[in-house]
Formats: C-alpha cells, structure tokens, sequence
C-alpha cells in the first residue's frame, strides 16, 4: 500500500480533518500562537483576547516564526507591521512515463510548476479597530489603501523574513500546506479539542481505529471514521482526511484556555559572561545604585510618613526570593499592601488573575491608598537599590522570584538563577498584564534575556524603565 501517496491524496478528495478545512487547520495554527488570523472580506468575529491580529487576503495560507515579528513590535511599537515572507521552496514538479503507440516506454518527462521564490506579504497589528477595518473590505487592493489612509507613515514598520506561502484555491498547494503544518505543529490539540496523541507525531480522532501492527513512521494525522489496520505502513507527514459521513462538529476557539507557548519547555542556552563582563556589570551596578539612591533620597521620608499617618509601620516590607545560584535573600521594597496581606491573600486565593503560580489581582484589596500610588509609579521598588550594593541584585534582570515560584520549570529556573535577578528586566518593559498570559510572557522574557544578554539590552531596558517611570509618575 502507498500510504504516502494515499494520505496526501486523501486531503484533495475529502474536506476536513476533525470537522476542520484547511483553512480553519490553518487559523488554528496561529491561535495556538495568540494570533487571531483576520482575511479581507470574510466576516468573523474579531476576538479580545488575542494577542495579535494577522491580517491577510483571502487565498494565502502563511506560516513564518513570530519571534522577529514580535521583537520589532515590541521595541518599535507601529500600530501595523508589513512582513513580506520570501519562500524559497525547490520549485515543484511531476514526473510521468512516455510510451509510443505500441505502448514500449519512450522516456521520462519532468513538468516543473510555479517559480523559484514566492512572495507575500501579511500585516501584523494589536490594534483591534485596524483589524475591522481590514475586515470590512471588499478587495485585496482597497484593504491596503484603507491601512495606508488610515496610519501614517510614521506608525507603519517593515520586516523581511524567510517563510512558507500557500494558495489555498489549488488543491496541490493546500496538500503541500497540510504537509507543512502536520511537520511543524507539535501540539494541535491546544486549539482543536478533537485529536489525541497516540505517540510522538501521530494525532488521531477519538473516532478512529488505528491497529496496533500498523507501520506508521513520522508526523501524521488521522481524521474522523478512518480505520488502519495492520497491513498499512506510512511515512509521514502526511493527512488522512475525515470520513464525510462522520465529519465531526466543530467547537468553538477557548482563547483563555490555550496552552502556554513552547518557550516555556523548551531547552535553554543562557548566553555565557566573560570574567570581564561580569566585572564591568558589577561596577556599573554599583555606580547606578549609589546615584540613584542619592537622586531618590528626598522621595524617603515623605513615602515613610505617608505609610505611617494611613497604616503605621514598618515602613518597609522584606520578601524572601533567590539570587544566582540559588541563594535566598530577601528582597526590600517600600511596603503597600495592609498588615494583615498574608491572611488576607488565603481567602482571596480563587480570585487570581495569573496564569501561573504568582498572585496578581488588578483591584488587589490588600493595598494602601498609600500603596496603590507607589505601587503604580514604580517608587515602591526603590529600596532595591540597597539589594544592589549589597550584591543580591543587579539593575537589569531577571525577575527576583521565590523559591515555590522557581520550582514550575526546572531547565527555565537554573537558566534565570545563573545571573543576578534585576530591579528592572525584559518583563517589566514588555509584558501586557493580559490575563491568563502573565506567567508564560514572564517565562519568554526572562528566557529572551539570559539568552540575549548583551550591554545594548541592558542599556535598551534601563531608558524603556526611565520612560515607564516617568509615566508612571504622571499618570499617578
């Protein structure tokens, strides 16, 4: 049996793959990533919880890597992003037998099809508004003159990335898409509630029947009311379409519910610090203490009577959390919250709005009056400076975390744990607060940073923490 060539096949004749057309596989693909794909002309209901809005015309299925894309939103901050995806794909061909009248074989002949490179470009936004708008347009050109009209110049970016285009109107296109995704897409079950992972690779419908002796090699997905029995041998990947008597019903995207990104299992390589460098951190940690302390020293006494006339003190409050290596220490802070937190925070223990072991409450009742106003300006964490000159903390880190909070994801925790934690980090310049995503983007910056850790990064943070300060003081 030609399994290969009959699961492949297969998608051309049957429609869905767990109640899902292509189209619908390939939208999946991108929510699981927090990407709601948006195509012009076609109504649907624009999320609130994603994290992105794709948006592209109504024949390609794109699939490229978002951590390029996402940096350059992240620190440039346009309200859209053109990505222009060059897919440099061998171009394809079919091979058939030529034989003369008498049926004796002539030669082979090659057809080749297509070009060498593809181009496409998608736009990336967070701005819901712009992706209704593309939404709402009847044509492919008159989508891209309303974004032209409707951001400026100045509010637009652009990034080139390698990537790989499909037309979803040719049948062989979409089979190559099905090939594609069924290679990168580990985990298909974070956004389809429909398939189960027999072993690694293979994702098969609750309503199919796959025999224990069947020889299948590679990534491949088996759609509803199929069976394989034992005399079948395949490699994938391929697609084994669903039954169309037994089309299964399709729910709906749970975008609170999606499963945290690959960031947070992934291996990580934590970039190594020359003796040098480490040097020259340390010193410079201790120079930007010392003259912070002695700008902030006023902002003491007043933010020390203020707690006391509200709440009494102490004036302070020390947390215990780990420096590199692992070693407790513990963290000080100008105190926010009431006495009586820890008691306080038992009971409030169904109402938090954090996706991993942290407590975050956006009204936490635990605070001050006093408390909310440092809390917000980001005075409150002054006192770190002291946690600084002391050698448990440098100006740019990761996040200082407690030893419960480290134990989520042990190759993650000796990555953060092998430089000092930070007043300041990648997570505190870039994270949104959106719920039900605190804790995997703590997790991505974190691992961003012990990556990507370089003096530029550091400088980078230190002027966005400048600005989020001075915000924050204003808006207070």
């Amino acid at each position: 049996m030609n399994t290969s060539a009959t699961l492949n096949s297969a998608a051309v004749s049957q429609p869905t793959l767990w109640g899902l057309t292509p189209t619908q596989l390939h939208d999946r693909f991108w929510a699981a990533r927090g990407v709601q794909v948006v195509r012009q002309g076609e109504p649907s209901e624009i999320v609130d919880h994603a994290e992105l809005f794709l948006l592209t015309d109504a024949r390609t299925l794109a699939i490229f890597k978002l951590m390029r894309s996402v940096d350059v939103l992240s620190w440039l901050k346009p309200d859209i992003l053109y990505v222009r995806l060059h897919d440099e794909r061998e171009r394809r061909y079919q091979e058939r037998v030529l034989t003369g009248d008498d049926g004796a074989f002539v030669r082979f002949e090659r057809r080749y099809g297509g070009s060498d490179a593809r181009l496409a470009r998608v736009v990336l936004t967070t701005d819901r508004r712009l992706a209704q708008l593309w939404q709402s347009c009847t044509g492919v050109q008159e989508a891209w003159h309303a974004l032209r009209l409707e951001v400026d110049r100045d509010n637009r970016s652009v990034v080139s990335q390698h990537g790989r285009v499909f037309d979803r109107s040719s049948s062989t296109e979409v089979a190559l898409f099905l090939r594609e995704l069924a290679l990168r897409w580990r985990q298909p079950d974070s956004t389809i509630d429909r398939p189960r992972s027999i072993r690694p690779g293979l994702w098969a419908d609750p309503d199919s029947i796959i025999d224990a002796g069947a020889a299948l090699t590679g990534n491949i997905w088996v759609g509803a009311g199929r069976t394989l029995g034992a005399d079948v041998s395949a490699v994938g990947p391929g697609i084994l379409w669903d039954d169309p008597a037994r089309r299964p019903a399709v729910s709906d995207i749970q975008w609170l519910e999606i499963e945290p990104a690959p960031d947070t299992t992934r291996p990580v390589n934590p970039r190594k610090m020359a003796s040098l460098s480490r040097v020259t951190k340390r010193m410079f940690d201790i120079t930007f203490a010392l003259v912070a302390l002695l700008l902030t020293s006023w902002i003491y006494p007043l933010v020390m009577l203020a707690i006391w006339l509200e709440d009494g003190g102490p004036f302070f409050f020390a947390h215990r959390r780990e420096t590199m290596g692992g070693r407790e220490f513990s963290c000080i802070k100008f105190r926010s919250m009431r006495k009586d937190a820890d008691r306080i925070k038992s009971q409030l223990a169904g109402k938090n709005e954090a996706d991993g072991p942290q407590f975050f409450m956006e009204e936490d009742p635990r605070l001050t009056r006093v408390g909310r106003f440092i809390r917000k300006s980001y005075i409150d964490e002054l006192p770190q400076f002291i946690n600084v000159l002391l050698g448990h903390m440098s100006v740019v880190g990761p996040r200082p975390s407690p030893r419960s909070e480290n134990q989520f994801c042990p190759p993650w925790r000796e990555a953060r744990l092998s430089i000092r934690p930070g007043i300041t980090g990648l997570w505190q310049v870039k994270r949104t607060r959106r719920k039900g995503l605190d804790f995997q983007e703590w997790i991505r910056y974190d691992l961003e940073y012990v990556e990507n850790l370089s003096w530029r990064l550091d400088l980078v943070i230190i002027l966005a923490t400048i600005r989020q300060f001075i915000r924050g003081v204003l808006r207070s």
